[in-house]
């Protein structure tokens, strides 16, 4: 989605741990990007006062929506939730249409050029585990 995006991960971390190392990663790429390729206009909309860890640019908002899947229902459902994202904003009118979408790898119709790549096979549910 051009505006956020949905992750859903498995292991021994807090989802907001997981979160947080994955926005920071995410956050010193684009940035430095946008630095290092004279975007400043793109820079600018990113700019704020200085936070408390020196920094001048965000790409995120403060606030997060971590939720803890303890289902596979659950599960799929925020699955399924989130190839109808591009759907209901109008981008694309199925979601296989949507580039950055795992939807192909869920019906294991890849297109050549995937640009994500989901190992199907390698999801399993873990009874009994919350």
């Amino acid at each position: 989605m051009p505006d956020h995006l949905h992750v859903l991960t498995d292991g021994t971390r807090k989802p907001s741990d997981v979160l947080r190392f994955t926005k920071g990663i995410m956050s010193r790429r684009i940035i430095g990007f946008l630095k290092e390729n004279g975007y400043e206009r793109s820079l600018e909309k990113l700019r704020h006062e200085k936070q408390r860890r020196d920094y001048k640019c965000s790409l995120w908002e403060h606030h997060s929506n971590v939720m803890l899947l303890t289902s596979e229902s659950a599960f799929m459902q925020r699955v399924h939730y989130t190839h109808q994202n591009p759907v209901r904003a109008e981008l694309v009118e199925r979601p296989e249409e949507y580039r950055w979408s795992s939807v192909r790898c869920w019906n294991r119709k890849t297109i050549e050029d995937e640009p994500l790549i989901v190992d199907i096979d390698q999801i399993k549910w873990r009874e009994g585990k919350a």
